[in-house]
């Protein structure tokens, strides 16, 4: 009996690896997209979406003090809300699965939304490990909500100051 029991236990868990494969490499429809971060002959095979804070220095510039854009960081999850990874400087996606790949922005456009961060389209310029990340020849940043800096509150007083401004966004990986 315990030795049948065992049996169903290893095939459930093979029935699960085996679905969460097939789920990862599934095919995803892509929104209707402005040209300019249109993928080409790519196609999306994961959509992950991402809840997190662009971080903003107030920095000098030509014009006087701004909100100038530092890094994200995010946490990623799959479509059943479960974090799959995180998002952070680099640009950088990293998996709970071990892989990792770093984008390189190809294009942005105005997102829809308004007070939102841009739409973009990144090329892949580093991959560390294996996962499902790592399959990926392409990201998309779609579905942006907030992220921007504000126009105001960056002065000489607040001079090096960081803001953590929240977000969220999907990921489209591509191949």
């Amino acid at each position: 009996m315990a030795g049948a029991r065992g049996s169903l236990a290893l095939w459930a868990l093979g029935a699960c690896i085996a679905f969460s494969a097939f789920a990862a490499t599934a095919q995803t429809a892509l929104p209707d997209l402005p040209p300019e971060i249109a993928p080409g002959d790519l196609k999306s095979y994961l959509s992950v979406p991402a809840k997190g804070v662009q971080i903003y220095v107030c920095s000098k510039t030509d014009n006087g003090f701004a909100w100038t854009f530092k890094a994200p960081e995010a946490e990623l999850f799959d479509a059943a809300g479960t974090r799959i990874g995180k998002h952070y400087a680099g640009p950088s996606w990293e998996g709970l699965d071990g892989g990792k790949v770093v984008g390189a922005v190809k294009a942005s456009v105005k997102a829809p939304a308004a007070n939102a961060i841009a739409w973009l389209r990144l090329d892949i310029k580093a991959r560390e490990g294996t996962g499902a990340f790592t399959q990926a020849a392409g990201i998309l940043r779609v579905a942006t909500e907030g992220g921007t800096a504000p126009a105001a509150g960056c002065d000489e007083a607040r001079a090096g100051s960081e803001l953590r401004v929240p977000y969220t966004a999907t990921y489209l990986f591509l191949k």
